[in-house]
Order: C-alpha cells, then sequence, then structure tokens
C-alpha cells in the first residue's frame, strides 16, 4: 500500500486538496498520511483543523510553524521553522510520496523538506501564472516536483514549456471544483440565518442581493494592504447592498488588511455588514452560488466562480494573468472604479458556467495516478 502524506497549512489549502483526500483515503491501494500546521491549527484565522477534524479526517501530526508578525520578515522564519519541523514529521510518518498544494510558504517548506530526504513530490495547481510571491513559489515547486497535476490547460503546457517531461503532467482538474460540482448539483437553498452566530457585525437575509468580500494581501505591495481594503469597503458601501467580509490569510501584510477592517468598522456605519474568521468550504460555495457579486483578490472568484457563473470584480495585482473566465472584471485600487466595476457585475447578473479548471473529477484522478505511476526521486527533464 502507498503511504501518500498531503500537508494542509490554510483554509484555502484544505478547499484545494480536500476531494483528493477523500478518494485517497477510500482507495484500496493507498493510504492518506495528513499533517495540519502553519494557520490551519491557529484560532486567529479560523483554526480550519477543527473543519478537517469534522469532516473525518484525522490528524497525523501537527505542526506549529507560524511566527506572529504577518511581515516580510516572519514570512520568510515561518518557511524556515516549516523546514525545522517538517523533516522529523516525515521521518517518523515515512511516506512514499508527499503531495503539495499550490503555493504558499508552507509549501516551499513541505518541498524542499521532501526534496532533501529524496520522498518523491506531487504537485497539485502548479504552472499558473498570477501576481504575489505566489506565482515565484509555484514556479520553484514545479522544478522539485516530480509528479504534476495541473488544474487548467494554460498551467500544463506551461509546465511542460519550463522542461517538465509531458508523461508527468496530468491535468486533472482543481480539486477545489470537485466540491463546487457536488454542492452545486444539489441545488441547495441559501444558508439559514444562524449562520450570522459566527462572526460579527450585522444581520441581513441571504435570500435578497448581497455581496462578497475576500481580499488577502499582496506580498509584493507590503505595506499597502490598509489602503487596499479600505478602498474596496467604501466601494462596498457606496453600492449600498448588504455585504459579507471574510478575514484575509496569513501572508505578508495580513496585519494590514485586518487593520484596515478594524478601522472601518470604527468609523463607518457597518451595520449592512457581516465579518467572518472562517466558514466550512460548502457553506461558502452556497454562499457564492447566491451572491450578487463577489469582490476582492481571492482565487475562489476565478476558479470557484468561473464553474459557478458568480459574477467578480477582481481588484489589484494579486491574480495578474490567471487563467480567467468572463465573469470576471478587473479593476485597480480606487474606490469608484471599485464601484463602477459592482455596478457592472450587478447590471449582468449571473454568468454560464465555464469549466476551465475542471469538471468535477480531479480528486478521483489524483488518488488513481499516484495509486499506479510509477515514483522516482530522479528527475529528467526535456531541455
Amino acid at each position: 500500500m502507498r503511504k501518500v502524506c498531503i500537508v494542509v497549512g490554510s483554509r484555502a489549502n484544505y478547499s484545494s486538496i480536500k476531494s483528493a483526500m477523500l478518494e485517497i483515503r477510500n482507495h484500496p491501494d493507498l493510504e492518506l498520511q495528513l499533517v495540519v500546521g502553519a494557520s490551519a491549527v491557529l484560532d486567529r484565522y479560523g483554526a480550519a483543523a477543527e473543519i478537517i477534524a469534522r469532516d473525518g479526517f484525522e490528524a497525523a501530526a501537527r505542526v506549529y510553524m507560524l511566527i506572529e508578525g504577518e511581515n516580510p520578515t516572519t514570512m520568510a522564519k515561518s518557511t524556515g521553522l516549516g523546514l525545522l519541523e517538517l523533516p522529523t514529521v516525515f521521518d517518523k510518518l515515512a511516506p512514499d510520496v508527499v503531495l503539495t498544494v499550490g503555493d504558499r510558504f508552507e509549501t516551499m517548506a513541505t518541498t524542499l523538506a521532501a526534496a532533501y530526504m529524496n520522498i518523491p513530490l506531487a504537485h497539485t495547481m502548479g504552472g499558473e501564472v498570477s501576481g504575489n510571491i505566489d506565482e515565484v513559489i509555484r514556479h520553484a515547486v514545479t522544478k522539485f516536483a516530480n509528479l504534476h497535476f495541473p488544474a487548467c490547460s494554460e498551467a500544463r503546457d506551461r509546465i511542460i514549456r519550463m522542461g517538465e517531461r509531458p508523461d508527468a503532467v496530468h491535468l486533472v482538474g482543481c480539486p477545489r471544483i470537485d466540491l463546487v460540482a457536488e454542492i452545486v448539483a444539489k441545488h441547495q437553498n441559501a444558508p439559514a440565518s444562524d449562520l450570522f452566530e459566527e462572526g460579527v457585525g450585522g444581520e441581513f437575509d441571504l435570500n435578497k442581493p448581497f455581496i462578497m468580500i475576500s481580499q488577502h494581501p499582496v506580498t509584493s505591495e507590503y505595506g499597502s494592504g490598509e489602503m487596499q481594503i479600505n478602498e474596496t469597503l467604501l466601494a462596498a458601501q457606496k453600492i449600498g447592498l448588504p455585504a459579507l467580509v471574510f478575514w484575509p490569510n496569513s501572508d505578508a501584510g495580513s496585519e494590514d488588511v485586518a487593520r484596515g477592517i478594524r478601522k472601518f468598522r470604527e468609523h463607518h456605519d457597518d451595520s449592512r455588514m457581516h465579518f467572518f474568521k472562517n466558514l466550512p468550504t460548502e457553506t461558502y460555495i452556497r454562499l457564492m452560488m447566491r451572491t450578487s457579486c463577489i469582490v476582492g483578490n481571492s482565487s475562489s472568484a476565478i476558479r470557484e466562480g468561473a464553474f459557478i457563473g458568480t459574477p467578480a470584480v477582481n481588484v489589484g495585482s494579486r491574480q495578474d494573468m490567471r487563467q480567467r473566465g468572463t465573469n470576471i472584471i478587473d479593476t485597480d485600487y480606487d474606490r469608484h472604479r471599485i464601484a463602477d466595476a459592482i455596478s457592472q457585475r450587478l447590471e449582468h447578473g449571473r454568468f454560464a458556467s465555464e469549466p476551465i479548471y475542471g469538471d468535477g473529477g480531479a480528486g478521483k484522478r489524483i488518488a488513481q495516478i499516484l495509486a499506479h505511476c510509477s515514483l522516482s526521486v530522479q528527475k529528467r527533464m526535456t531541455y
């Protein structure tokens, strides 16, 4: 039986790999080894580890590797701390392959630990382009990985152009879309009003028009997060619809964005806004199915949003050049232009589904490939 170790370091990590975890756990030839760490084990970021446990996944190890401060220095140190802690975990678990997710700092720590320990590395969602430090990390992990699971066609082609062997690059789709497809198929109503028992702020009818705001720090624009989120919140206030606002991730600059949210609440009427640290993936997707528009710079607007057809306003550079659907309109950090873009999306309404990032079968494909592929630590390039 082949042991597959997955390191989950954030709420976004989890939704991006959950369906593959399910398929790996249920596959007769695979054993799932789960490691949770970084922001996933911290309450201030929503304690995603608790959601993971409620979903029935037992963690083989917890790794505390996030240094407080959310600035470039602590982000680099957190990567180093992860690199100190993860080899001990890998040595104990002795996985046959490590599966790492996306492009965050814990992904880099996971990658380096596996590489130096001669453990074959599989990588999901490589080959994509975007703004932020994420793109650099993503491409670096690609060069370490022995097995590639890109989510879209442009990403697959880019990985091959980077010198990776075509037979090691498998276009499987994004596991996040697996969850979306399952939820969309249920045709569920809006979440119940007890949703507002979580978080803080005003309450409103989720069966009537509302918007969602999900905006994270841009590490290459460190120090600008407070201004950036303030412009977005002021634009939402100008539109006048109630809004669900989500806390930023733990990247450098997170505290700037969080401070901007706190100051907005202190100086403006937030009675028509409700603020959340974290929500279960199913609840978040059901909200995306209902919302009139999602605003900010989260990749969920591009990935899940294209599949669902959610009208979306992408603010700033964080998602620059990422393959996207017709549901997206781009704008910069100006409250008036953001408000105008939201108005355009509201006027258009829902979009047709565009399965750019998968059709709902990524997790099953990943498990099948991991169970039957040949694994080797030694890489062979095509250039």
